[in-house]
């Protein structure tokens, strides 16, 4: 009850802290809440960052307490940090946001005050005070009345404990973390610097995705004495170290050299002043020890504490400034700056200041002659808005990651699916490369090799499906058309539409490259998506081996991620809308434009949409192809936005999925969407705002800026009434990227 108690004078205090904020003119950086998302399931978190930094470092409180909401292993977690929990045991450093299943999260930091303890259940501590804004994080532990600060540059991070009188103690817990790998080494370099290696891996499960994550931890003070400690296992049947330990834990401070093994760590044992400050460096790298050694030293070298917040501040405010906005509420700046935030933290630059990198599934190193290599491509949530937003906003960005991909289709054979950490996953379902490059291609996004990247895609919409990585079950696929259901969940209908949507925008690229019949084989193929579709239903249902409807069938089923044959995390109604390259071919199919929006509607009306799940993501916009319908679009996205987008810890309807749901709400908040995949176009809804100003690269899309303006003389105003592109009156809700672009000003009338 004590911790909950302090748990509630926190969020007071950060709540009437934005308040005061408010009453002074803010940055556009000032307007981000770190804490939006950080519940929910939402996997936020209020860590430290720098704009797709490889480094982040993070307030760890998932592992099992009573103290905790959820008492719970950390490794049931999938993020470091829930809002709502008190117990902190120290600072994770590389950690994912907004995914769904743990990894990372590991190299625990964590300051103590009197007996040294090295089991975390024991030295663990409930903590108030916090504050978080991009680049920096703050809390107070109230069992040792430490305050704990930490920032971040693009690789290594930086810790400010201020400590009571007394002896105080840094502990390093190797073994502890999201991943499912406790195996580390380490080793004393100096009385100030230690080194060494954590295994992580196993992301969603998968075995084989192992890999090592290289550290340096240096003190900015010599401690009185350090050793090591190595959680020890039971044994039974003879004596053990264990029994005569009479404890779980052997600490060694004979010290020697290096250690290695299953939960180790390293403590530092000081004798502290009153409010004496101790400052923690880490530098990592995927390359090697004297990697993320040099990453340290070169991108802390002579900088304090304030110098390095300062800097990545500021690199929040110069990428956050690409969007500003006029009117609409706090809250709603809030929102969106936030939202704008979560997107920027994936994909993560992977290469050493000197350039090197791991190559994917590979044990070569090798060099990166320009730009940057990106790593963390969860391009199943991403392929759908992220990458459009980048490409818009911040085309060199997106340029590098169109580059990286091309790279890793050239040093594995395949693109990537789920990457992580030069790893890949095969999290997930579909060929979701092939829409990402597409898109950014067909806006006119040039600087890499399209061709190598269309031999790519071709290589898994044509292999044979026992040789093929991104599509497992293409023989189906080919000769079928359909992907058929040999297991009772296998879920082979969101495969297939998956496939559909990547061969389409394939269809779309071929045609642009001026291969025609590859262009027509591709578009035929995208079609087949009528097979599954069930009249009886209503809705899309899976197909057998031969070709006939699964019988017991209840489109209903899935709901809150219970299994369902054909389906993956979701239910039929989840699925059913999900083919948005053939809005109305699909729509002549249920019989027509009015059978297609009612049908559409009651998705809404009885709730079977579901905001957190990426198949639907885009069933609002849907209505806009159809003339006089566009209005519940409008009516919709705002319901949405406003029932489900909040400036609170559950403000993000589950997952963020690397900042796909915010991209959502960004786009959304801005008056238009990309509801297509490797369609260069996009559907217009009502702003939130009365101006927003999108920054451009002069040099990649000719002009400097796109204004949107929003022209009401309600605040309660949101569906449009007219809207004007480039000074002339337009007659359509949908835009393509080079009319958008073009045109420059944008107002659309609400009433």
């Amino acid at each position: 009850m004590l911790g909950k108690s302090r748990k509630y004078i926190c969020i007071l205090f950060t709540f009437f802290s934005l308040m005061a904020f408010s009453e002074s003119k803010k940055d556009v950086v000032d307007y981000v809440n770190p804490f939006i998302g950080t519940s929910n399931f939402g996997t936020t978190n209020p860590g430290a960052v720098c704009p797709n930094g490889l480094m982040s470092v993070v307030p760890f409180n998932v592992m099992g307490s009573s103290k905790n909401k959820y008492d719970k292993d950390s490794r049931w977690w999938s993020t470091p940090y829930e809002y709502h929990n008190v117990f902190f045991t120290g600072y994770s450093h590389v950690n994912l946001s907004g995914v769904g299943c743990p990894e990372a999260g590991s190299l625990l930091l964590m300051p103590t005050t009197g007996a040294l303890q090295v089991d975390y259940k024991q030295y663990g501590s409930c903590y108030k005070n916090e504050k978080a804004q991009p680049g920096y994080y703050a809390n107070i532990l109230t069992d040792y009345n430490i305050k704990t600060e930490v920032t971040a540059t693009l690789r290594s991070s930086l810790a400010r404990f201020t400590f009571p009188k007394g002896k105080s103690h840094i502990l390093l817990n190797l073994g502890e973390g999201l991943t499912n790998e406790s195996g580390a080494y380490i080793k004393k370099v100096s009385d100030t610097e230690f080194v060494g290696m954590k295994l992580l891996g196993t992301f969603c499960y998968n075995p084989q995705a192992v890999f090592p994550i290289y550290f340096v931890m240096r003190t900015k003070k010599k401690p009185l004495s350090s050793g090591y400690w190595k959680k020890q296992r039971p044994m039974t049947g003879v004596e053990s170290q264990w029994d005569k330990d009479n404890g779980k834990y052997k600490l060694y401070t004979d010290y020697k050299k290096d250690l290695a093994g299953d939960d180790i760590g390293v403590f530092l044992n000081y004798d502290t002043e009153e409010n004496e400050q101790i400052e923690v460096q880490m530098g990592v790298s995927f390359v090697s020890i004297e990697n993320a050694r040099q990453n340290l030293d070169i991108e802390q070298k002579n900088k304090t504490f304030e110098q390095i917040y300062n800097e990545a501040r500021q690199a929040w405010q110069e990428n956050l400034s690409k969007i500003t906005v006029e009117g609409g509420t706090e809250n709603d700046k809030t929102i969106f700056y936030t939202a704008l935030y979560h997107t920027l933290i994936h994909p993560n630059i992977l290469q050493d200041v000197n350039g090197e990198y791991p190559a994917i599934e590979s044990d070569k190193i090798k060099t990166l002659d320009k730009g940057n290599r990106y790593t963390v491509f969860s391009l199943w949530d991403t392929y759908r808005n992220v990458h459009q937003l980048l490409t818009l906003v911040y085309p060199e960005k997106q340029r590098d990651m169109i580059r990286t991909m091309i790279n890793m289709y050239e040093e594995h054979g395949w693109m990537p699916k789920w990457e992580l950490f030069s790893r890949e996953t095969y999290t997930m379902e579909g060929d979701p490369a092939i829409p990402v490059i597409t898109d950014s291609y067909l806006k006119g996004l040039r600087g890499y090799d399209i061709d190598k990247a269309y031999e790519a895609f071709y290589k898994s919409a044509t292999t044979a499906g026992e040789d093929n990585l991104l599509r497992p079950d293409n023989d189906d696929y080919i000769t079928k058309g359909y992907v058929a259901l040999r297991e009772q969940y296998d879920n082979s209908v969101s495969h297939a539409l998956e496939y559909y949507v990547a061969d389409n925008a394939l269809a779309r690229l071929a045609k642009a490259l001026g291969k025609a019949k590859d262009a027509k084989i591709f578009y035929a193929r995208s079609l087949n998506y009528r097979k599954y579709y069930d009249k009886q239903c209503g809705t899309l249902r899976p197909l057998l081996p031969d070709g006939t409807f699964l019988t017991k069938f209840n489109p209903k089923q899935g709901e809150n991620f219970e299994p369902s044959p054909g389906f993956h995390e979701g239910n039929a109604w989840n699925y059913t809308f999900f083919v948005p390259h053939d809005v109305l071919g699909y729509a002549r199919l249920m019989g027509g434009h009015k059978a297609f929006v009612n049908k559409l509607q009651m998705v809404f009306d009885k709730h079977y949409y579901d905001p957190a799940n990426e198949p639907d993501i885009a069933y609002a916009h849907l209505f806009s192809y159809f003339k006089g319908e566009a209005w519940r679009t409008q009516k919709e996205v705002r319901k949405i936005l406003k029932e489900n987008f909040k400036n609170l810890p559950e403000g993000i309807p589950g997952n963020d999925d690397t900042g796909t749901m915010s991209a959502w709400a960004v786009f959304n908040m801005i008056g238009f969407y990309p509801d297509c995949p490797g369609n260069p176009s996009y559907t217009f809804t009502s702003p939130v705002f009365s101006k927003i100003t999108i920054k451009l690269d002069k040099k990649q899309w000719g002009q400097k800026q796109l204004v949107i303006e929003t022209i009401s003389n309600n605040d309660k105003a949101e569906i449009i009434k007219k809207i004007e592109v480039g000074g002339k009156p337009y007659h359509s809700f949908r835009i393509t990227h080079e009319q958008l672009i073009k045109a420059g000003h944008v107002k659309i009338y609400l009433q």
